[in-house]
């Protein structure tokens, strides 16, 4: 088949693919809100986690089979599969809400846009420019979604919902579009002939496969019981966070567009200076307690919170917290052999997975438990419609506080974690992206391994997924954005 496309394979290429889906995805999170409280009015928080949950645990499923796929039918078929199926929800909003939000959970099968991207980026760069072309795509994604939540409140105020939508529309088309017409095959033919028509092994496919291997280290055991309870608190805040602030703490459309841009650009902050910084000073192991510590305040504070400055604080905090991600990924590569990078990385990301789909329903049932609704989205009307529980007037946001205790549980277990004396803290950022070169074809498959949600209802993947066998930076990790 000849090369189809322009130019030459370029990360430029992907980097226009993935901000065009955010972008799309991004305008539509003032309208979604609207959406989503007008069609589930009773439920609008357990509807809401259960959309989430469904989408999360699909692409959980559905991740590993199609980067093995991606690596025999060539990565150009697989972009072009997961962006219209995770923007096809889209239209949809204005035409029938129920069908839009069936759509959302469905295209949770194919919303793993971000591991065929970062599987075209392997194709078409060398190791030593891996790690720079990874964060030049992290940068374009967390920018589409600082920018574009704030032009879609603007003009979701000035012009009606109905245009954005269109908008919306139109920008999902042009991604499309450009796959169809401008991006070419990155997987050389010579690679894609060797494995053509040859079966792939369910041990490939199998999203399971990495979670079975956990118990085997006790060092190991201990990091993954550490990811796995803070970021399901983590992944059910994400999915529920913004539609709270709206319904709850009364936040208009602008306030909340502003709020995202600010603790987006703040985490960015976190994330590149700060994490160095800590990394260099405090060491790899206190780098995480710190940040379980800020994620720990930060779910607290907005548990018992009430006033909007404190939802400001908080979200200042909580980009903070940020840093826990990265560090957790440097000190997993760093308590590994070189020759199991890949395998826990693989873990980390898998278990991951699996807090998306579980984190969402859980808040999404422990706020319907607790009864926190209204039945006004209105950003002035500030009576509860619905009894609330008593204990609503204490803890207004119960699922908040409930993920704290379960980040305690977290800091607790990280405690007991070893950390490797021989290895010094500042070459433990780079130190996977040395060592985790191991087996460059198998990668591939184990490239598209992960789904990780966004803060944005509706959007597929908030954090570059971790490459199980491939270059991976933790630094460029964002958890937050």
């Amino acid at each position: 088949i000849p090369c189809q496309g322009i130019g030459r394979p370029s990360v430029y290429h992907a980097v226009v693919v993935i901000f065009l889906e955010f972008f799309a995805w991004g305008l539509l999170t003032t309208p979604m809100l609207t959406v989503l409280h007008e069609t589930f009015p009773q439920h609008t928080f357990l509807m809401n986690g259960l959309i989430q949950g469904v989408k999360g645990l699909l692409s959980f499923m559905s991740a590993p089979l199609i980067g093995a796929l991606s690596d025999v039918w060539g990565r150009r078929s697989f972009l072009l599969v997961t962006v219209f199926f995770t923007c096809a929800p889209i239209p949809l909003m204005r035409l029938s809400p129920w069908w839009y939000f069936a759509m959302i959970s469905m295209s949770g099968a194919f919303s793993v846009t971000f591991s065929v991207i970062f599987a075209y980026v392997a194709d078409v760069t060398d190791e030593r420019e891996r790690s720079t072309a990874y964060g030049l795509v992290s940068a374009t994604f967390a920018a589409s979604l600082v920018t574009s939540p704030a032009i879609g409140a603007y003009l979701s105020a000035w012009y009606g919902d109905n245009l954005v939508v269109l908008l919306a529309t139109l920008i999902a088309l042009a991604d499309i579009c450009f796959i169809l017409l401008a991006v070419p095959e990155s997987l050389p033919d010579k690679m894609r002939l060797n494995t053509w028509g040859a079966p792939i092994s369910w041990e490939q496919a199998d999203p399971f496969a990495s979670l079975r291997k956990v118990g085997q280290d006790p060092t190991v055991l201990l990091i993954c019981i550490t990811v796995f309870l803070s970021y399901l608190p983590e992944a059910g805040q994400y999915s529920s966070f913004f539609l709270y602030l709206r319904q709850v703490i009364h936040f208009s459309s602008t306030t909340l567009a502003i709020f995202i841009g600010v603790v987006g650009i703040l985490s960015i902050v976190a994330q590149t200076l700060l994490l160095t910084l800590l990394m260099r000073t405090l060491g790899n192991k206190n780098t995480v307690l710190l940040g379980l510590g800020f994620q720990i305040l930060q779910l607290a504070w907005y548990g018992f919170g009430s006033e909007p400055w404190m939802m400001w604080a908080a979200g200042a905090v909580a980009a903070m917290s940020s840093i826990t991600f990265p560090a957790v990924s440097a000190l997993v590569s760093q308590s590994a052999d070189p020759d199991k990078q890949g395998v826990v990385q693989g873990m980390i990301t898998g278990i991951r997975g699996l807090c998306n789909g579980l984190g969402p329903a859980l808040y999404g049932f422990v706020f319907f438990l607790f009864n926190v609704e209204l039945n006004a989205m209105d950003p002035i009307q500030g009576d509860f419609n619905i009894d609330p529980l008593p204990l609503q007037t204490l803890i207004p946001g119960p699922p908040f506080l409930l993920g704290a205790c379960t980040v305690v549980v977290a800091f607790l277990v990280a405690v007991f974690i070893p950390e490797k004396p021989s290895c010094s803290s500042s070459s433990s950022q780079l130190s996977l992206s040395e060592k985790s070169h191991t087996d460059g074809k198998e990668s591939m498959s184990a490239l598209a391994g992960v789904h990780i949600n966004t803060p944005l209802p509706g959007s597929d993947e908030e954090s570059p997924p971790t490459a199980n066998h491939e270059d991976f930076e933790p630094l460029l990790q964002d958890s937050i954005v």
